[in-house]
């Protein structure tokens, strides 16, 4: 699949990239999507969770009344989850939320994405560009015409960009990533993908073709 390729200004250079049928045109998988996604959120997680079980709550262990001739239910510690301030029954502790995935599959999740976006025409193609300077009014300019601006925008280039990153870094609906970085989750949760032509082959190389 052949694509535009556009400048700063928003005007078609005249020149195409070509987006792999390999990448970009497969037959989507939503189970290997939903497990990437899952996996990705998942590692995100710190798990330091905790709540104080019974025999971490600091109190007095005296048995509160006798056990028999009172009429009402046997008590012993106050520190029994049933009195306030007693310990918690099955609270959370600390855990590791991650897990693995097979390498195959994560690849397989993130052409599917990439394939999604491809079908909703939501990947737009931009020469590769510099910044003299980090300007968050300029980089605003770049995604007004390009009819970006005020989109949900992953914009993907093929080798980090100081002067770029300090420019978009204050927008909130603009997220930066190295095209050898992509993920299933930032892909599926923009509303649109700008990639630098670079980009495109860093991605190629990535997966193999």
């Amino acid at each position: 699949m052949e694509t535009a390729i556009y400048n700063i200004s928003g005007k078609e250079t005249g020149k195409k990239a070509l987006l792999m049928d390999e990448i970009f045109g497969i037959e989507p998988n939503d189970h290997a999507i939903y497990l990437d996604v899952k996996q990705y959120l998942a590692n995100r997680r710190q798990g330091t969770h905790k709540s104080k079980q019974r025999n971490e709550v600091a109190g007095s262990t005296r048995k509160l009344k006798r056990q028999k001739g009172t009429g009402g239910a046997r008590s012993g510690s106050i520190l029994s989850p049933l009195f306030p301030g007693g310990g918690r029954v099955f609270g959370p502790v600390p855990r590791d939320y991650s897990f693995k995935l097979n390498k195959k599959l994560k690849q397989l999740a993130r052409k599917s994405a990439l394939t999604y976006k491809a079908k909703e025409d939501a990947i737009k193609v931009i020469e590769d560009f510099s910044m003299e300077a980090p300007k968050t009014k300029e980089f605003i300019a770049i995604t007004k015409n390009l009819d970006l601006e005020g989109k949900k925008i992953l914009l993907i280039l093929p080798e980090s960009n100081r002067n770029i990153a300090l420019s978009a870094r204050n927008l909130q609906n603009v997220k930066i990533v190295l095209a050898s970085n992509i993920n299933t989750y930032d892909v599926m949760n923009a509303g649109n993908i700008l990639m630098a032509e670079g980009s495109v082959n860093v991605i190629n190389q990535m997966f193999g073709l």
